[in-house]
């Protein structure tokens, strides 16, 4: 069964994207993809620094690394935040790229040769579009497979049903898509 991990860069109690997550990670089941849900709030990681890394590697950056390295695709869900991602899922990106034990520099074991999808809900009429310019750079230098598919979910604060189902046909079957091609393409790199 191929494993996905969802990752969310919010932690905000009511937080649209972390909604979005959760429809994104019920579609990857429907699916058939065994899915784990990533909570950042519960890892304790400080603020990347060479420093920090050389004379005291946090446990939980150690565990996050272990956590994405077992997946074989990782979907990405950021709120915008002033047009780029969080500084929340940065920092988690940051540390589970650092080399650990022997690997060399480059390692990038936990993202290397896999594929990640990326999504972004927010109250602008642009749905977080300018973030996931950003956070596409970043997994691409990391040398993940970015899909071409990606979900924009604008007017966020209008877009959730109570049951928090997205209210309009467009974006749930982009959501739906997004989450085929991510299984399709993890499905074919872990052959």
């Amino acid at each position: 069964m191929t494993s996905i991990a969802v990752i969310v860069g919010s932690i905000r109690e009511g937080s649209f994207n972390r909604a979005l997550g959760e429809v994104a990670a019920a579609s990857l089941e429907a699916q058939g993809a065994s899915v784990t849900r990533v909570d950042l709030a519960a890892f304790d990681l400080p603020l990347y620094s060479a420093a920090r890394e050389a004379n005291d590697f946090p446990s939980d950056a150690l565990k996050l690394k272990a956590l994405f390295t077992a997946q074989d695709g990782l979907l990405f869900v950021s709120p915008e935040y002033n047009g780029s991602l969080t500084p929340l899922l940065k920092n988690a990106i940051d540390w589970a790229s650092r080399p650990t034990g022997d690997e060399s520099m480059v390692a990038l074991t936990a993202y290397r040769g896999k594929v990640a999808a990326i999504m972004s809900a927010s109250i602008s009429p642009f749905g977080g579009l300018r973030g996931l310019m950003h956070l596409r750079q970043i997994l691409s230098t990391i040398q993940m497979l970015v899909i071409p598919e990606q979900v924009l979910v604008p007017n966020a604060h209008a877009a959730f049903a109570e049951d928090g189902s997205l209210k309009e046909a467009l974006p749930a079957s982009l959501v739906e898509m997004t989450a085929g091609r991510l299984i399709a393409v993890a499905k074919a790199l872990s052959a």
